[in-house]
């Protein structure tokens, strides 16, 4: 049997950080989820491309420290 198809993705390229170090980028997505979960509620659907974008942004360490 083939391997199944794997997709790999990261957060859409943001104008607001157009330098190489996404810090500010990181940061500024883990604010929004948390922003958006405060406005809808914990199992907003809308909200889990935010914890995505910063999920793939943010080194495991450092959300775990939020």
């Amino acid at each position: 049997l083939p391997p199944p198809h794997i997709e790999i993705k990261t957060a859409p390229a943001d104008f607001r950080f157009p330098t190489t170090n996404q810090t500010r980028h990181c940061f500024t997505r883990y604010v929004e989820f948390h922003r958006c979960v405060s406005a809808k509620g914990d199992e907003a659907a809308e909200c889990e491309k935010f914890a995505k974008y910063y999920r793939s942004l943010c080194p495991a360490e450092w959300f775990s420290r939020f």
